[in-house]
């Protein structure tokens, strides 16, 4: 059981005890037994003790109202201002209806008993029995005059004939009564009931002493409370002897018993009451005042006292349910959805409180399933945006409003630009997007208006755009609409596979010139060499000269014809790379002994690892791969006097040791390679030299392919972070196959050098 509970109970309890003596006193004055009215003094004090109670408890609930207003508790302001609204709705009226009710009593109770109230109470006690008596005396003729018709019909009298009776008197009970009372017969609504009453001896003498009489019965007896009232006048008639009709002399008599209507008896006892008491008051009129006085005084204060301690408890009990609310909508609004304690009661403020802790409950479940929505949803993102950051094709979402919504990393390293930077900007908006951009809504509001066929969900199609200069990059675009008006944009950077197809046209173009051009160049050069030969001894001077220059020019250009084709030859039939266990840095040692005098004039320099692991590859092939990468590099800085071609060997590790690959690199400080080159390095025929095939880096390409390698070129420049002239070139092989033991070879030397070519 709660403080707050046990405290109710003893107001209530009392409450109850305080109103429970007032009722007592009260009955003392409806009353006529004395005992009570002895008792008047300590009934009046120990109300008297109870009104004490009842204000030291007000003045408990008063004195707690203002600690918790000055303690600053939620709520004690408005509690405080509903008991007070509720005490002056109690005590306003209570103290107009006691003096009110005070001048009333004090000035009405002497006139209660002055002669005309004697009189009017004599007067209608008077009219009351004059009433009866004249009810008793009509049916007491009527039964009379019945009694002698019955004894002219010289019958024998039978239940029949007193139904008959009955019915014309239009009684209650007719019964024939023997002379000393017994019932012969009867006839009655009462019959089926039980046996009509016996008339009294003293009914009888009257009856034979004047052949008829009546009588009254029940208004001697007071009514008790909450009982019918019931009384009946009883007629007794002598019926005549006649010798005739009548075998016995004894005397008979018809009794009729009919009720007094119940209005008339109440209005009877309640005057006969009435004067009963009113003889009783009038002697005790003292007392009767102070009574009255001292208990409206007495019940006067326990009603103030009660409605102020009302008002309090029931300003609590309507506070309490609507602290509890604004407390649960300040909590609620901070944030907390714990549960809430609900106001134990079944009325509205009660139902109130469980709606609120249910609504409640029901939003911090709808809290808990946004936050494990919003956490899923959280999940997918992050798991989308780790798929999206993790390939290697662009990905654009533009809203609908066609506005950069989402970007891939992808995207930012296909078009060389911050997309990032420009979320929720138009595409064209980007440097150099404006065509691109307008390329893309065209065919994307053409897919939308008349598709193609073959087209129902997305539309694709090829684009070259240009990265500035001579550079560009060949894209494939996908594109697709999504909800919202929202638009999808997927592209790859094919520029690898255009070259790649390129690698493979010029191979059967390769082919096709080693197989169309060699056959003609041995009969043009034996031709001209047979006409140097007859024609030599016929011919001088100048003629003669000029003879020997041009079949010298033409032995020379067809010499070269057959070394572009057997280079094209060589490109088109390259043999399929037989993979063993190699030493990287024993590969890369002997190649450079072709360069011995490149590396003493310090025009080569060695930076070789140390116990490099084994790969797997075909050193015939990568001996060529180094020849062409160091030749290379060579005639780039041919013309520069501080020219330096650098050959490295390293292994990349990942953070935990694992081996990642073995790569082998080559760099000068030349002028690097142009932008046309870098986007088609790999493509036969593309040189900056004004001799050669450009099939170097197609060869190397095609090698690394087989060896499945990865090949990359780049411009090296002095800081990276920003655009910084080009400081020279280089080209790296990274290796992915590895042996499963290292052979050995030679250990590189202090400064990265072999030890057998150390200078």
């Amino acid at each position: 059981m709660t403080k707050s509970t046990r405290w109710a109970l003893l107001v209530a309890m009392v409450a109850v005890v305080g109103t429970s003596l007032v009722l007592v006193y009260l009955l003392s004055l409806s009353t006529a037994g004395q005992l009570l009215e002895r008792h008047f003094v300590w009934l009046y004090w120990v109300n008297v003790a109870v009104a004490a109670m009842l204000l030291l408890t007000i003045g408990l609930a008063a004195l707690r109202l203002v600690v918790r207003w000055r303690r600053g508790k939620f709520g004690s302001r408005l509690l405080a201002k509903l008991a007070g609204i509720f005490a002056l709705v109690g005590v306003i009226p209570g103290v107009l209806i006691y003096t009110v009710s005070y001048q009333f009593v004090a000035r009405s109770i002497d006139t209660w008993f002055d002669q005309q109230v004697a009189g009017a109470l004599d007067a209608g006690l008077a009219l009351g029995r004059g009433t009866l008596d004249a009810m008793a005396a009509d049916l007491s003729a009527k039964a009379r005059g019945s009694a002698d018709r019955l004894a002219e019909q010289r019958t024998v009298v039978g239940p029949l004939a007193l139904e008959r009776v009955r019915e014309q008197l239009a009684v209650r009970d007719v019964v024939l009564v023997g002379p000393s009372g017994q019932i012969l017969a009867m006839a009655g609504g009462s019959a089926s009931a039980m046996v009509p009453e016996r008339p009294s001896p003293a009914l009888l003498r009257q009856a034979r002493a004047g052949r008829s009489a009546s009588q009254l019965e029940g208004f001697d007896d007071e009514a008790k409370p909450g009982a019918k009232p019931h009384a009946l006048v009883r007629a007794l008639a002598l019926i005549p002897n006649n010798d005739i009709s009548l075998a016995s002399a004894e005397d008979r008599f018809l009794m009729v018993v009919q009720p007094v209507p119940a209005p008339v008896v109440a209005n009877a006892l309640a005057v006969q009451g009435a004067y009963r008491e009113y003889q009783q008051r009038a002697i005790a009129r003292d007392g009767l005042r102070r009574m009255y006085i001292g208990t409206l005084t007495l019940a006067g204060v326990l009603a103030i006292f009660g409605a102020v301690l009302l008002a309090v408890m029931l300003g609590n009990q309507i506070v309490r349910p609507m602290i509890l609310l604004a407390d649960g909508v300040r909590q609620v609004a901070a944030g907390d959805l714990t549960a809430r304690p609900v106001f134990a009661s079944r009325d509205e403020l009660g139902g109130l409180t469980r709606s609120f802790a249910d609504m409640t409950e029901q939003l911090s479940d709808a809290r808990e399933q946004v936050q494990r929505g919003v956490a899923q949803l959280e999940g997918a993102r992050t798991r989308l945006q780790t798929i999206l950051d993790s390939l290697t094709a662009g990905v654009i979402v533009f809203d609908r409003h066609g506005s950069i919504d989402t970007v891939n990393p992808g995207a930012t390293r296909i078009l060389r630009q911050p997309l990032s930077a420009y979320r929720g900007r138009k595409l064209d908006e980007v440097p150099g997007m404006a065509e691109f951009a307008q390329r893309i809504w065209q065919r994307s509001e053409l897919h939308r208006t008349s598709p193609e066929a073959g087209e129902r969900d997305h539309w694709q199609d090829a684009f070259e755009l240009p990265l500035g200069g001579q550079a560009s990059v060949n894209l494939l675009l996908r594109g697709a609409q999504l909800p919202g008006d929202a638009r999808l944009l997927v592209f790859d950077d094919i520029t690898e596979v255009v070259s790649a197809q390129r690698s493979v046209a010029w191979a059967e173009v390769a082919r096709r010139l080693a197989h169309e051009i060699k056959n003609p160049l041995t009969p043009i050069q034996l031709s001209a060499e047979r006409m140097e030969h007859k024609l030599e001894a016929k011919l001088e001077g100048t003629d003669q000269a000029m003879l020997k220059r041009s079949v010298a020019t033409i032995v020379a250009q067809v010499q070269a014809m057959k070394q572009l084709v057997d280079e094209f030859r060589d490109y088109a039939r390259l043999p399929a790379a037989r993979l063993e266990p190699l030493d990287l840095n024993t590969l890369v040692q002997d190649v450079m002994a072709l360069y011995a005098a490149a590396h003493e004039q310090g025009r080569i320099e060695l930076r070789l690892q140390a116990a490099l692991p084994a790969i797997e590859g075909d050193a015939s092939q990568l001996r060529q791969v180094v020849h062409n990468l160091v030749q290379n590099g060579l005639d780039a800085v041919a013309d520069r006097p501080d020219g330096l071609v650098r050959v490295a060997t390293e292994s990349a590790r990942s953070e935990t040791g694992e081996l990642r690959a073995v790569r082998l690199k080559v760099s000068d400080n030349g002028p690097g390679f142009s932008d046309k080159v870098l986007k088609r390095a790999f493509e036969p025929y593309i040189t900056t030299k004004t001799k050669g095939t450009g099939l170097g880096l197609a060869v190397v390409k095609k090698i690394a392919e087989e060896h499945g390698a990865r090949v990359r070129i780049a411009n090296l420049q002095a800081d990276a972070a920003t655009e910084s002239p080009v400081t020279g070139a280089q080209v790296s092989l990274s290796f992915s196959r590895f042996a499963a033991a290292a052979p050995s070879g030679p250990a590189p030397g202090p400064q990265g050098e072999p030890a057998a070519q150390r200078t």
